[in-house]
């Protein structure tokens, strides 16, 4: 099976190539929804995160707060270091276990993991290729601002806490574009799958 990393910055439009990935026939999984699951109420990830911020982070159902969780550690370099050392190896496990129940169900499927920080924790070693996923900067500004309600001085603290998108872009073995918005980032994404689907061809 052919398993491949997908990153890109926060507001670039993951989640939609994701989705066409999906409706292509790839196995895909959202490393956000993978942290989530890892520190639900009174799992070991929720555990830690409670025992190092502290019960205010909790809402009244007892799951974590993400926006207030998220102002903690967005103003705080030495905190979203912590945050990361607790959740990042749960997600890992996760996506083993995850990658190793896809290998059974289709040895020659194609398998993509989705995570925001997959270069910036070396997580992107463990794939085969590397997508990475970006659009132009006062474009991921703007839908920043609008998707998350935040100010332009707060959304840009939040761009500014990752690595530049140049930067991953030098990581890329692929690269999808979606400045242009819906149509041109599917074409953009069909094109890379068909030369996935080659690449899983010859290493069969």
């Amino acid at each position: 099976m052919l398993k491949i990393g997908l990153t890109g910055s926060i507001a670039v439009g993951k989640s939609y190539v994701c989705e066409i990935l999906r409706e292509l026939g790839a196995f895909v999984l959202d490393a956000d929804h993978t942290a989530r699951e890892v520190v639900e109420p009174n799992t070991k990830g929720w555990g830690l995160i409670v025992e190092n911020f502290g019960e205010s982070i909790l809402q009244l159902d007892k799951q974590i707060d993400r926006a207030k969780l998220g102002a903690i550690v967005f103003a705080d370099e030495a905190k979203r270091q912590l945050l990361n050392s607790i959740v990042h190896p749960l997600v890992f496990e996760a996506q083993n276990i995850w990658l190793a129940e896809k290998e059974i169900e289709n040895p020659n499927g194609i398998a993509i993991i989705d995570a925001a920080l997959m270069i910036e924790s070396g997580g992107y070693k463990r794939f085969q290729k590397l997508i990475v996923v970006w659009c132009k900067p006062e474009i991921q500004l703007e839908r920043l601002m609008t998707r998350n309600n935040l100010s332009e001085e707060e959304a840009l603290k939040r761009i500014k806490a990752q690595m530049p998108q140049e930067e991953k872009k030098r990581f890329a073995d692929y690269t999808i574009d979606t400045s242009a918005g819906f149509e041109s980032a599917k074409a953009n994404t069909i094109e890379v799958y068909g030369q996935l689907q080659l690449l899983s061809n010859i290493e069969k």
